[in-house]
């Protein structure tokens, strides 16, 4: 075996991960709201980086000009190069062109009035009571289980333990408080909150209360026959009965929803309509616009600023003009694939839903010129507002079915379409899965009766069976 030291030069090809590219695409994959966090926490450890509408206390700050969409910004080459103290004053008159709202201004719409809550609702009630002061300690105890529907989850063994008591003095404090308002609070299932109501309220229906007792499941199932035959009666007494137990509120607690849990979804970039043509803007409000600190631009010109001093600024004013540049690269990217998604899905812009063509990542990546992993992040957790509403960008992502037309159909149409017939069947003969295929192949789409029933589940209809009306 021979065993020396050798010297052999090699070529070989890798991919080398710059900070600088990571950086870029660990942005490129935040929505608006991400984006917003990751730039406060820059500036916090970039003192360089200072947010345009933010108060100046050491002269005027400079904003940083946008990207034009169709250019691409080039500085890596220039990074090591850059002499900040001779481009001081390099931003000095430059503002932004974007548009800037009203931000500042109060407005008392945004104001949400003072709500009382379901557990304060009942705590009300229970304080009014004339329970035993340790019985409201747990009946108090048992309101905070109490979840958003009106329900408790709550195993009443565990609270006997907690109080020491009996589990049968507990279930009385909580039959007390299911006599409280709203009618069918504090159930344990929507079993008990029907019966509930059916006890305390003003209806009187035996049938009802036999069906919600023992044949729930079976009216889940819409087996009305099976529930007329069990209970020895007319099947239309079991229509009627149902009729009533369509009444009844099986979420008694949601009539206290506030204001407060609702969640707003924030567009990233928007598509409008101008003079019959759609524009693509991507927003950019939600974000601080950034501008580099002329304090620290001058305080390299400052003759007792030592060495330490200007590397320092000088290595914060690489990385914000990094930083900077990542976030109009995003931005770009962005525009450039919603531009190309406009562009394949323009019909559905036009007409709707129905003519959502089929379109892969592959296809925009084409398009913009990209690899599919970079439409990816940039179509990733992201929303698009148009005048037919707000959409997940990743919506227009469509898979589907080849038609007799050569060209493919979207499973969102054909789910469209599939709705529609349904919508609009005799209830008292639903259309199988069977018979919407065949209609759905006399329109030139081919599909199968098990992709017909994927969709309809996925759509959330119900089976024929369980929709026929008798």
């Amino acid at each position: 075996m021979k065993m020396n030291f050798n010297l052999n030069l090699v070529q070989s090809q890798k991919l080398v991960m710059t900070p600088e590219l990571k950086q870029a695409i660990e942005i490129l994959q935040f929505n608006s709201v991400e984006l917003n966090d990751f730039i406060q926490e820059e500036m916090l450890s970039n003192p360089v980086l200072k947010n345009e509408n933010q108060p100046n206390t050491h002269g005027e700050e400079q904003p940083i000009q946008p990207v034009d969409h169709q250019k691409t910004l080039d500085t890596k080459e220039i990074f090591d190069k850059i002499d900040w103290k001779d481009t001081t004053d390099e931003y000095r008159n430059e503002r932004y062109s974007r548009y800037q709202g009203d931000q500042d201004e109060m407005n008392y719409d945004n104001f949400v009035a003072s709500e009382d809550t379901l557990i304060d609702y009942l705590i009300g009630q229970l304080e009014l009571s004339t329970l035993e002061r340790a019985d409201k300690e747990v009946a108090r105890f048992l309101i905070q289980m109490v979840g958003d529907n009106g329900y408790i989850d709550v195993p009443l063994n565990e609270v006997a333990d907690r109080f020491n008591l009996s589990e049968e003095k507990v279930e009385d404090i909580l039959f007390f408080l299911q006599s409280f308002e709203p009618q069918g609070v504090c159930a344990r299932d929507l079993r008990e909150c029907l019966l509930i109501q059916l006890s305390n309220g003003s209806i009187v229906d035996p049938v009802a209360r036999d069906i919600v007792d023992n044949y729930l499941d079976d009216l889940g199932k819409n087996k009305l026959s099976k529930i007329a035959k069990a209970l020895n009666v007319d099947i239309e007494e079991v229509k009627d009965a149902i009729d009533t137990i369509k009444t009844l509120e099986p979420k008694p607690g949601r009539m206290f929803a506030s204001l407060r849990s609702v969640r707003y979804v924030t567009p990233d970039v928007y598509i409008k309509k101008m003079d019959g043509e759609y524009i693509v803007v991507v927003n950019d409000t939600t974000a601080p616009r950034l501008r580099i600190s002329n304090f620290y631009k001058k305080m390299l010109t400052e003759a007792d600023v030592n060495e330490n001093a200007v590397e320092y600024i000088n290595k914060k004013l690489v990385d914000a003009l990094k930083l900077i540049k990542s976030i109009e690269q995003r931005r770009n990217t962005i525009y450039r694939v919603v531009e190309a998604i406009l562009k394949a899905q323009y019909d559905f812009f036009e007409k709707g839903p129905v003519h959502l063509k089929t379109l892969t990542l592959k296809d925009i990546a084409d398009e913009v010129g990209v690899h599919e992993s970079t439409v990816s992040r940039a179509v990733n957790g992201k929303y698009l507002q148009c005048p037919r509403g707000l959409y997940e960008i990743k919506y227009f992502f469509q898979s589907g079915v080849s038609s007799v037309y050569g060209d493919g159909v979207s499973a969102e149409s054909i789910k469209t379409v599939i709705k529609d017939l349904i919508d609009n069947e005799n209830p008292k003969k639903p259309l199988s899965d069977q018979h919407v295929s065949d209609e759905l192949n006399k329109l030139g789409i081919k599909i199968s009766r098990r992709t017909v029933a994927k969709y309809r589940d996925e759509l959330g209809i119900l089976s024929t069976s369980k929709r026929k009306s008798y």
